[in-house]
């Protein structure tokens, strides 16, 4: 997998000018949005935790293999990359809605099994998504203009791995556990906002989940 790399001006933080990170799930399109979908600060801003979904296995997509996990961020330069490739539009306005120095949980999509392998930090807030304006990208939009430009990305940096793998069997369990015992994983957005690439958490939720990364799985 080949990444062309734009240097900007010191200071400034790189960005990839080819292939996408956001997984191309359904929810990933260009549909009419509804008023809701297009609201950014329908209740948003109060998340601070994040979990943003990509696919660590290769697939190609109109000629380009949007593979891009884990171990990709980390061969990054400064194992930082823009989250670029959001079609969707509650993903999107989460994505605006993140702030620098939040963390995301990584999870790897559109593979077996599915799952979280580890923590990001955002390092830079919302800027427009260059690839929607590429004609070759799997995600260029023709119905978005660069005076009206309609996705956003933001920049992301790994932390580092979760200690062992944290899979969606095991998340699913305990969200089932959970919304009959009022537990801390009861409404978590993965199986309430299943298909969004972009998912918010509460920090009840996030920390919840990294003490699994402790716990023994049988």
């Amino acid at each position: 997998l080949l990444y062309t790399i734009k240097f900007e001006m010191p200071g400034q933080k790189r960005k990839r000018e080819r292939n996408s990170k956001a997984e191309n799930s359904p929810e990933e399109s260009n549909n009419p949005p509804t008023k809701k979908d297009t609201n950014v600060d329908d209740g948003v801003k109060s998340f601070s935790f994040w979990l943003i979904k990509s696919e660590p296995n290769s697939r190609i997509e109109k000629g380009v293999d949007v593979k891009f996990g884990l171990e990709d961020l980390k061969s990054e330069p400064d194992q930082t990359a823009c989250w670029d490739g959001v079609r969707n539009y509650q993903a999107r306005n989460f994505m605006i809605s993140m702030k620098e120095g939040q963390q995301a949980f990584f999870y790897h999509s559109n593979c077996k099994p599915p799952g979280i392998v580890g923590i990001v930090d955002i390092v830079k807030e919302s800027y427009v998504d260059h690839t929607q304006f590429d004609k070759k990208d799997p995600h260029y939009d023709p119905k978005s203009t660069k005076d009206n430009p309609k996705w956003k990305m933001v920049d992301v940096k790994f932390v580092r791995d979760l200690k062992r793998f944290i899979s969606l069997g095991e998340l699913k369990q305990l969200h089932i556990e959970h919304k009959a015992s009022g537990g801390p994983l009861r409404s978590l957005a993965l199986f309430t906002k299943a298909r969004l690439s972009v998912q918010p958490l509460t920090q009840e939720e996030f920390d919840f989940i990294l003490t699994l990364e402790n716990k023994e799985v049988n």
